[in-house]
């Protein structure tokens, strides 16, 4: 949690406020491979791909 609130804090010091969304996708993605992986519900997300 206190890399959040670092990256937080660089963010809005720095005036990189508009890169949040693009961490955002970048987590969402990241989950879904992650939970993808081993699940029937995989071929329905490569498709997506």
């Amino acid at each position: 949690m206190s890399m959040i609130k670092e990256l937080w804090a660089f963010l809005r010091v720095r005036k990189k406020i508009w890169m949040w969304p693009i961490f955002g996708m970048m987590a969402v993605l990241g989950l879904l491979i992650v939970l993808a992986k081993g699940s029937a519900v995989a071929p329905f997300i490569y498709t997506l791909f």
